[in-house]
């Protein structure tokens, strides 16, 4: 059975993931390869509308348990319905932001809930990434980043410089505890480098 290759790209907010998701789905595409370019929480109908009951609104406005309950729940059915029928399609899918983004946000920033995060995870999802792609910037440069945008998901920048330097810490501890998965490229670079070091880590990956 043709197997396909699951990568995920992870950072902080304003790091440039989503930018670099979208770049090297572009350059597969272009190399004839069939390539589904997704999101967290989000890329399936149903994880879409849990999508904006948790991105949007006050900081304050779920509990960090409840967060993770409905992260789950949306990777669950994004899992089902998008990620595993296209690998077993023999697709290259590109999630921007996975379960680690989970481990961080939830799991740590306002509390210590990452065993809870675990757990759920080997309960209810199925497959992990072939290779984690961390995206790392500068907190201060993200945020300010993030908060250009002027979108409506502003929730979790609304929490503040400190999250983000505690977001950026945690990412780089999960790469050293996941090191045959992560791979750690430096956000500071232009965006020209930085597709350069994704696609040199990635390449020897490609079927």
């Amino acid at each position: 059975m043709i197997k396909g290759l699951f990568l995920s790209f992870e950072g902080i907010d304003g790091s440039g993931k989503s930018t670099q998701a979208r770049l090297l789905a572009d350059h597969l595409r272009a190399q004839g390869r069939d390539v589904v370019l997704t999101r967290e929480p989000g890329g399936s109908a149903g994880a879409e509308e849990i999508r904006a009951l948790v991105l949007q609104g006050d900081p304050d406005r779920w509990s960090a348990e409840t967060e993770i309950l409905l992260f789950t729940a949306a990777r669950r059915d994004h899992m089902e319905r998008t990620i595993l029928p296209a690998l077993a399609d023999g697709k290259i899918v590109i999630c921007d932001r996975f379960a680690d983004s989970t481990r961080m946000y939830q799991g740590l920033s306002r509390g210590d809930l990452r065993a809870v995060v675990d757990q759920l995870h080997t309960l209810m999802i199925p497959r992990d990434p072939d290779r984690t792609i961390l995206i790392d910037m500068d907190p201060t440069v993200g945020l300010a980043r993030a908060k250009s945008r002027n979108s409506v998901e502003e929730r979790f920048e609304d929490f503040g410089i400190s999250l983000q330097q505690q977001m950026r810490d945690g990412f780089l501890a999960l790469s050293r505890e996941f090191d045959t998965r992560f791979c750690v490229i430096n956000g500071m670079q232009g965006i020209d480098a930085v597709q350069s070091d994704v696609i040199a880590a990635i390449t020897p990956l490609l079927p």
